[in-house]
């Protein structure tokens, strides 16, 4: 497995921007990355981005977070 994939990435529709952003935010906790017209034209985006970013800290000898952010499961009530 590389590196870029054990981070959470996800793309959402934004009402404000009037698209969908790309968010990574254990790597970017400040928000949306990117910008696409489309869901796979900014996860596309998104994916380049983060890939670019690890690769950049790997050279440099920079750490990255460790990947702590999971997506969210709905939980099953039992009983």
């Amino acid at each position: 497995m590389k590196t870029q994939d054990r981070y959470l990435m996800f793309v959402r529709w934004s009402e404000e921007d009037r698209g969908y952003v790309g968010y990574c935010p254990d790597l970017f906790p400040a928000g949306g990355v990117c910008h696409g017209a489309t869901p796979v034209e900014a996860y596309a985006k998104l994916c380049e981005i983060v890939e670019d970013t690890v690769a950049t800290a790997e050279q440099n000898g920079i750490s990255l977070p460790p990947p702590a952010t999971r997506p969210m499961r709905e939980l099953e009530a039992v009983g």
